[in-house]
């Protein structure tokens, strides 16, 4: 089953000291608005071929316990990489019998959101521009 994961709690994971690739990733499936900033240390996998490289993902973090996805709002490509992701570790790995228990999250508010609360904080948001912002994206 796939979880929400709302931005303080992604927030308090990041600055815990929990291990990023070890405890926790985080996989951003924005395609060219990911020029603007992103999530500290996240893993850029794009929707436009997510599904080419899904099963690399999947055994890249076979026995990481929690991932987590975003995109933009996390209304679209986020839950759908997810979901995605979710049936192909069923299948490549639990009915293999290997990796470890995990989770599988999606970001609330994507990455829209994390950014209005937290682009002044360097331990979680980097390459922020405040021009891509400020233009393309103000709601």
């Amino acid at each position: 089953m796939i979880e929400i994961v709302c931005l303080q709690e992604l927030a308090t994971i990041i600055k815990s000291d929990k291990v990023p690739l070890k405890d926790y990733f985080i996989v951003d499936v924005r395609d060219d608005d990911w020029r603007g900033g992103n999530i500290k240390g996240a893993h850029n996998a794009p929707s436009y071929d997510f599904l080419s490289k899904v099963d690399a993902l999947v055994e890249r973090t076979k026995n990481v316990p929690l991932v987590v996805f975003h995109c933009t709002l996390s209304q679209v490509r986020g839950p759908k990489a997810a979901r995605i992701y979710a049936q192909t570790r069923h299948i490549l790995h639990t009915s293999a019998g290997e990796g470890s228990v995990h989770e599988v999250c999606i970001l609330r508010g994507g990455f829209q959101d994390f950014q209005a609360k937290f682009k002044d904080d360097p331990d979680l948001v980097e390459n922020w521009d405040q021009e891509v912002w400020a233009s393309e994206w103000a709601f």
